[in-house]
């Protein structure tokens, strides 16, 4: 297959929304509905990416340029609204934004980046899409246990839980992930930052673990409260990916996912998500692709 891995760091928190919610949170995050992991939906995704690929190829014309009708679909009004619906599935897959590394708080360090048996094999079985080596599965760590990528004590707290650490994550996992990270500054705290524990233990931090952000809109003169809410947000340095891939094999299309490659190599930076408008959403992006590993050995 014809992929590429999108690497997807989050510079703020982020608020991939599901619409309103009947529980304490209000406004959720998106999540998959087996596993509960927080996600940006292919469909959200790919709209951020048409409109970042729309201010580039326009110059900020609204008209729709060619390049971006080729890449992303054609749009056409929709005959019952004012809003455009997009038409035809254009030359690019995009698929969700999956979880990788969720910033946890710790008493060792700031925080840990968090994962587990689960999303890495995931992350291996798409790294296979992409055509990318796959690396060595770590041994499971039970209930209570962590694999750490430095030398800590043997007492691991996350938020107000303990870990016993039974071990270290590899260097062949430590380059898989660093491969996602577009800094080289970032990717070289990955290894005293990484936090491997069961996927019981990581399904807890994944439900219960994100930002609740409450929000409030004040009456003019009076400033009393009209509207109170509370958002769940990603917090800022989650590691997410996505696979980048041509809808069908050609040499059309192969070109499609290269144009699609290199703009985005060059824009560096995406916005995804809800709150733009208050600076959530903001993502590092890269590039994995086969036969160019440099971001990886670097």
């Amino acid at each position: 297959m014809n992929a590429k891995l999108l690497g997807l760091l989050a510079e703020t928190s982020i608020h991939p929304g599901s619409g309103r919610s009947t529980g304490v949170v209000d406004l959720p995050v998106a999540r998959e509905a087996a596993t509960d992991y927080p996600v940006i939906v292919g469909s959200s995704l790919k709209g951020a990416l048409r409109d970042h690929a729309r201010g580039k190829w326009t110059d900020g014309d609204s008209s729709q340029s060619s390049t971006v009708n080729w890449l992303f679909g054609s749009p056409e009004k929709d005959p019952d609204s004012d809003s455009e619906a997009t038409f035809g599935a254009g030359a690019l897959v995009i698929s969700d934004a999956r979880l990788l590394l969720l910033p946890v708080r710790s008493l060792t360090g700031a925080y840990k980046w968090l994962t587990c048996p689960h999303l890495l094999e995931r992350y291996n079985r798409d790294r296979a899409r992409a055509g990318l080596k796959a690396f060595e599965m770590p041994t499971s760590p039970g209930r209570g246990e962590a694999l750490t990528g430095d030398n800590v004590d043997n007492a691991l707290f996350l938020e107000e839980r303990q870990f016993t650490v039974k071990g270290a994550v590899s260097q062949d996992i430590l380059d898989a992930i660093g491969g996602l990270l577009r800094y080289d500054f970032v990717r070289a705290r990955l290894a005293k930052q990484v936090a491997i524990v069961s996927d019981d233990d990581f399904g807890w931090y994944a439900r219960y673990g994100l930002n609740i952000q409450a929000r409030n809109v004040l009456a003019d003169g009076t400033k009393q409260s009209k509207n109170l809410w509370y958002e769940e947000t990603l917090p800022a340095d989650t590691l997410m990916y996505s696979v980048l891939a041509a809808r069908s094999s050609g040499r059309k299309q192969e070109s499609a996912l290269k144009t699609a490659a290199g703009w985005l190599v060059e824009a560096g930076h995406i916005q995804a998500g809800g709150n733009e408008t208050v600076g959530q959403g903001w993502l590092s992006v890269t590039l994995v692709e086969q036969g160019n590993q440099t971001s990886e050995e670097g």
